[in-house]
């Protein structure tokens, strides 16, 4: 059986890879299964760069197949911000809670469509011979004017996905990850992944 190795620590991301792909003769491993893994410095310019930069370390590290991904909030009226800097939003030593209430901060002044939001996910796979792929996933909505739910992680309680009148922090995790952007990533990255099956 073949081995993929999640390019990552955060046991959140790694938990929603593995309810979210479908059933394959993988391995998945991830970065702490490696005593000396240590987290990459991400200093991309865009989200895909972020993405290559972590399975390619991922892969050179372990010589196995390797997906990272990197993830943003992009809020049209802040110019795109928090973008590729959303995990670190109010600063290098910031928490979720601190990136969330800039966030409002920021946006207090917004209403209606100005607050217009979507979050994207970029997926990359690398080989440790130096083939890649990536894919990305986008989910369009809008940023609320207060916390709602109790479930998610990093904005979920704040972004309410088009076609919905709840956050994401609202949903089940099954609900989420139905319609999630890192799930629709996945769903364009399967034909890669069945290929590195040797499906």
């Amino acid at each position: 059986m073949n081995t993929l190795v999640i390019a990552s620590f955060n046991p959140h991301k790694i938990a929603e890879y593995k309810a979210m792909l479908p059933p394959l003769p993988l391995e998945y491993r991830c970065l702490r299964d490696y005593p000396m893994a240590v987290s990459p410095t991400e200093n991309g310019r865009t989200l895909q760069e972020n993405a290559m930069i972590k399975a390619g370390y991922a892969a050179a590290l372990t010589g196995r197949w390797a997906m990272g991904d990197d993830t943003g909030l992009e809020v049209a009226v802040l110019g795109g911000a928090p973008g590729i800097f959303s995990a670190r939003y109010a600063g290098p030593e910031c928490n979720a809670e601190d990136n969330n209430r800039l966030l409002l901060e920021n946006l207090r002044h917004f209403t209606g469509d100005e607050r217009k939001a979507r979050f994207v996910c970029c997926i990359a796979l690398v080989s440790p011979a130096g083939e890649k792929h990536c894919v990305s996933g986008v989910v369009e909505g809008r940023i609320a004017g207060k916390h709602s739910g109790i479930g998610g992680f990093g904005y979920d309680s704040l972004f309410i996905p088009d076609g919905f009148s709840c956050s994401y922090a609202d949903m089940s995790a099954a609900e989420k990850n139905s319609i999630s952007h890192r799930r629709r990533a996945l769903d364009l990255a399967v034909p890669y992944l069945k290929q590195i099956a040797g499906l």
